[in-house]
Order: C-alpha cells, then sequence, then structure tokens
C-alpha cells in the first residue's frame, strides 16, 4: 500500500470519527501572491478550498484574498508568520532575502523536474527538510503546485553569447536571478502585475515568467519574439503555508482533510499547467508566427550551470542546513535520474520525428 493511499485512507477513517466535533465549523483566510482571477496559479487555491469545504462537509471553509485585496504578492511569508492570515499561496524563493533555505523548495537550476521533485518531497528528505526551515518561524509550508519545466523567458533580442547578457534588464527571481547577475545581467523581481508594462515601456529587456499555460495570456509574445527554453526551473513548485498555531488549533480530521485538499490540488495544478501549455503553445504558433522558439547556446549553458555550482558551494560552505538540503537533492537526483533517462528522456529521443 503507498503512502498516497494510507493518506487517504486515514483521512476517511479520521473523517468518519469525527462526528462528536461536527458542530465545530472553522474559517481560515489565505492570502495569494496571484491576483484575482488567475489562471492555474489562482485556480489552484480555489480548488484547494473547495475540496476542503466539500470532504469537511462544510465544517472547514477557506477565504482567499489575491493580491489586489492585501497589497502584498511577495509579502506572504510575513502576514501568515504575523497571524494577520492563517494561510498563504505563494513561492519560496520569492523570500529569499529573509530565509535562504526557503528558495531551494520552489526549484534549483539544472536540478530535479516535477516528478522527481515530488518523489523526493514525498518519498525522500524533502518534506522534513522544508519543516527543519520553516519551523523557528511558526509555520507550516506544504507543496503547493507545479508548473513543470518552465521557459527561460521572452527576450527582445537574440541570445548568441554571453556577450549579450551583459547589461541586459531581466526579470527572473530566486537561485537564477543570483546566477544571472553574476554573469553580467541586471536583475530585477517584479510582481505579475507588472510584467506587462515593464516589458513594455522597456523598464526590462526581457522576462522570465512561467510557460505558455501563463504567459500567453500575460500578452509577452506581443513585445518580445524570441522565446526561450529553460534551464533555471526544471520543476518549479510553489506552496501553501499554514501558521503552526492556527494548524494545531484544527481538529486532526480537518488537519488531514487539509492535508489531502493542498496534496490533490497542487498534482491537479501540474497536470492542467501541462495541458494548458500545450493549448497556449499551440495557438501561440498559429496566431503569433514571428515567435521564434530557441535554446541558449551552449556557451551560455556551460557559464550558467558552472556559476550555479560554485553558488551552491558557496551557499554549503556558509550554512549547514542549506548544505543538508543541497546534498539531499543532489544525491537524490543522482539516484533518480538514472530512471527518468531510460524512461522518459529515452522513451522521447527514440520516437521523435523530424
Amino acid at each position: 500500500m503507498t503512502r498516497s493511499l494510507k493518506a487517504i485512507l486515514a483521512s476517511v477513517v479520521l473523517f468518519a470519527s469525527s462526528a462528536s466535533s461536527a458542530e465545530e465549523s472553522y474559517t481560515l483566510r489565505l492570502a495569494q501572491t496571484w491576483g484575482p482571477n488567475s489562471p492555474v496559479l489562482g485556480e489552484t487555491v480555489q480548488h484547494m478550498a473547495d475540496m476542503a469545504e466539500t470532504m469537511s462537509d462544510g465544517r472547514l471553509l477557506i477565504r482567499i484574498d489575491p493580491s489586489n485585496k492585501h497589497k502584498a504578492p511577495f509579502g506572504i511569508f510575513d502576514l501568515v508568520r504575523n497571524g494577520q492570515y492563517d494561510m498563504g499561496h505563494t513561492a519560496s524563493y520569492y523570500y529569499k532575502g529573509s530565509i535562504p533555505n526557503a528558495m531551494y523548495f520552489t526549484t534549483i537550476p539544472f536540478g530535479l523536474i516535477a516528478p522527481e521533485m515530488y518523489a523526493w518531497f514525498y518519498h525522500g528528505e524533502g518534506m522534513e527538510l522544508m519543516q527543519k526551515v520553516y519551523e523557528p518561524y511558526g509555520m507550516l509550508s506544504f507543496p503547493g503546485g507545479n508548473t513543470g519545466n518552465q521557459m527561460g523567458g521572452w527576450f527582445r533580442e537574440e541570445i548568441n553569447s554571453l556577450e549579450d547578457l551583459q547589461g541586459l534588464k531581466m526579470r527572473t527571481p530566486g537561485f537564477a536571478g543570483e546566477v544571472m547577475s553574476e554573469l553580467g545581467v541586471a536583475v530585477t523581481n517584479l510582481p505579475p502585475g507588472e510584467l506587462y508594462t515593464a516589458l513594455e515601456r522597456g523598464t526590462v529587456d526581457a522576462v522570465e515568467w512561467v510557460g505558455p499555460a501563463l504567459d500567453f495570456q500575460m500578452g509577452f509574445h506581443q513585445i518580445a519574439k524570441y522565446y526561450y527554453s529553460g534551464w533555471q526551473e526544471p520543476g518549479a513548485e510553489v506552496q501553501f503555508l499554514i501558521n503552526k498555531k492556527t494548524w494545531e488549533e484544527l481538529p486532526k480530521d480537518l488537519q488531514e482533510i487539509l492535508r489531502v485538499a493542498m496534496r490533490t490540488a497542487a498534482y491537479d495544478m501540474y497536470i492542467q499547467s501541462t495541458h494548458q501549455s500545450g493549448v497556449a503553445w499551440d495557438r501561440m504558433k498559429e496566431d503569433y508566427p514571428d515567435v521564434t522558439h530557441k535554446v541558449f547556446p551552449p556557451e551560455v549553458i556551460d557559464a550558467l550551470r558552472s556559476t550555479t555550482n560554485r553558488l551552491l558551494a558557496e551557499a554549503a560552505e556558509k550554512d549547514p542546513l542549506a548544505k543538508e538540503i543541497i546534498d539531499s537533492q543532489r544525491d537524490y537526483l543522482k539516484q533518480v535520474r538514472q530512471w527518468t533517462n531510460i524512461s522518459d528522456k529515452a522513451y522521447l529521443n527514440s520516437v521523435a520525428e523530424d
């Protein structure tokens, strides 16, 4: 019996034994980084809340505030830590300034792809290490959905060499931003709602957001025609944050219902992102034939990889917990990638058509 099945069965048992507390209901407030009606990301949060309400027979309600209400798209960590909100939905690498070790739980450049990342979380050391990071802040963190392999960004001009990165103004967050900065890129991190305007006005020369599923509705293809494949976020995981005090006040059955709702919504986000990226890319090619898919030249990839390895080594040397997380992901990647290579990669390579 798998852990996933055990978790679901446990939730059913706990739910069935909760009749004595059925009269008591709980309403939690959740702040999300995303704006109102945000596709995929915002839908994931609503899906989670709907499942929690249904499975709890209305005893667990989650009220969602988008970024235009709480006005702090990159402040979710503090909003939940300080108890202004019970929960949050965001990405951990947005808070590397406050808790540097959090960013590794979103993604590491050249690291785990989405299925490997979930395997590390739930069958490796991921969940244990993530809680080790958030425990001192009185919070719990749970995987909150994966976009899959993210694209490398929209560029106004083609990137043919390392020299083309010098002085380039680009929006790219997390560890990738640090890597790009080392190679001469002027890196900035703007909220989602400001990205189109920044690219349109020339405040930035390039924008990295997600992939076709979310990029298409942002309209970047109307401004920048070069669309590069990624290196920086091979399996980007967003997160659900929960104030620990709030969590501990919930009955055990509602904790388990919430846990199952978050885990299910997270996986659904991954498959929804896969579906919608396929639909959006097909439409983009049809309606905007000037959009050109590119991959970064080997010289650039080699520099990005070596810089990533150097910065990871420096972070591990400075912080024992960072080393523990980095080593755990690296060791897991070394083991699981062997299977990915002889299964998914070998399949795609062997059946590829010109």
